[in-house]
């Protein structure tokens, strides 16, 4: 029995797509289901697909709801001399990470949409090394006492009202109205790092690059064998009448730095809001980085929830159970931080190892011991001052985050002082627990 042909209009509708250019080849092709592994993969690829929309889709419907509900404040009049509420962000770098603008980042894709959208401004503090953060809130303090002090001249509106600039009262009640955001652990250490030396450590604003050379100069490196001291040397220096300082000829000398004790008392201090922040980084962690990828919407809700805390704020005194928050953070460090001591001892031993052979080629190209090659010629090496200089920079870099490191490394407690209890507080839920504890990072586990 002969298999039944094509009906005649399939026999014309193939005859007219041949006229259209499509190979008879194509058209004579039955379909047929894809292979196993064509059918695996269009059902994981369509899989992470549909997530990877759905949590888009989620984010952008949750992003909205929280920035619904406070862009009415943005509305609220203000008075002509009167100023937004404003907040400091504060973010150090996470351990092992080169984008020191990790947790920068964080706060401008999940916190700062609803600050903005409720006209509050924010100013951003960020560590650029690990230690970074702690000198310039030290920096600020002690410019803050140095000009209470005498010691600088006072801001412009301290002593004389200028119109639009408010009086030294005025910007810190400003300010305590405000708010300091603390992005993860390693911030957290090295903001009460840097306070503890604001309000303790003498007044003198030290010039690291300045004293290190003077330390760096008596060591004996770049001193030349058999050298005598040269007549230039012990000539006396030239003067100049510009050298003279006619600006204190009529005013009294300032005290001495050392001269001004520390306060017994730390002023009140910004609250604290206290953002839990991990990174992940490295091959062992590439779970966790598959996982949040497709759960950003955990990150928006968190990031939101934070915000509405700052915006409508409660607080509660800072305790010493708070040196411990979000100390869970700090097992996803790298393992290979905690060879940073151990790599910077080598780096610096080679680099005083071939430092001799550079300096004696230094000098015999100076003294024009010998003719420079070709390739010398090309590419000059480094002179006697360029080595300097070099070891200078090298060693400002590897004693500062020597530093830097032993303040942020897990083993390394955050610092307390006993002055901190009374100048220091911490925005909480509003369904905080009666012992204090924050909730914000339990609902987000």
């Amino acid at each position: 029995m002969s298999k039944p042909g094509p009906s005649t209009s399939t026999t014309s509708s193939l005859a007219f797509l041949e006229y259209t250019g499509i190979p008879r080849s194509w058209l004579s092709k039955r379909p047929k289901l894809p292979s196993r592994n064509w059918l695996i993969f269009l059902g994981v690829t369509s899989s992470l697909s549909c997530l990877y929309f759905y949590d888009r889709q989620q984010c952008k419907k949750i992003k909205q709801q929280y920035i619904d509900r406070v862009k009415h404040l943005a509305d609220e009049p203000l008075g002509s001399m009167d100023l937004p509420r404003k907040v400091t962000v504060y973010s150090s770098r996470w351990p092992g990470d080169e984008d020191y603008e990790r947790g920068t980042k964080y706060f401008k894709k999940y916190v700062k949409p609803y600050l903005v959208a409720a006209a509050i401004d924010y100013d951003i503090v960020n560590g650029k090394r690990h230690g970074a953060l702690t000198e310039i809130v030290a920096n600020r303090i002690k410019m803050q006492r140095r000009r209470e002090a005498g010691l600088e001249p006072p801001q412009p509106g301290d002593i004389i009202p200028v119109p639009g600039l408010k009086t030294a009262e005025a910007r810190k009640a400003h300010m305590l109205k405000g708010g300091n955001i603390i992005m993860g652990r390693t911030t957290l250490k090295e903001y009460l790092e840097g306070l503890r030396q604001g309000w303790t450590e003498p007044l003198k604003i030290v010039e690291k690059e300045q004293e290190l050379a003077r330390l760096l100069a008596d060591d004996g490196v770049f001193d030349e064998p058999d050298s005598a001291p040269s007549s230039s040397s012990t000539s006396p220096p030239i003067f100049h009448p510009l050298q003279i300082d006619f600006s204190s000829r009529h005013t009294a000398p300032p005290p001495p730095d050392d001269a001004t004790p520390p306060p017994q008392t730390i002023p009140p201090q910004p609250p604290l809001l206290l953002v839990p922040f991990v990174n992940h980084i490295g091959l062992a962690q590439i779970p966790h980085m598959l996982y949040e990828f497709f759960n950003r919407r955990k990150d928006v809700k968190k990031g939101a929830q934070v915000a509405m805390l700052l915006i409508n704020p409660r607080t509660r005194p800072f305790q010493e159970s708070d040196l411990e928050w979000d100390k869970e953070a700090e097992s996803y460090y790298k393992s290979s931080t905690e060879k940073l001591p151990t790599e910077i001892e080598e780096a610096r031993k080679s680099f005083y190892k071939a430092l001799p052979e550079k300096l004696a080629l230094a000098r015999a190209l100076a003294n024009r011991e010998r003719e420079p090659t070709k390739a010398e010629l090309a590419h000059p090496p480094p002179s006697d001052m360029d080595l300097r200089v070099e070891r200078l920079q090298k060693e400002v870099r590897w004693r500062d985050n020597i530093v830097g490191w032993n303040i942020v490394k897990p083993d390394a407690p955050a610092s307390w002082d006993d002055r901190f209890r009374d100048s220091l507080s911490v925005i909480v839920d509003h369904d905080a627990t009666d012992d204090g504890q924050m909730l914000i990072q339990q609902s987000f586990d």
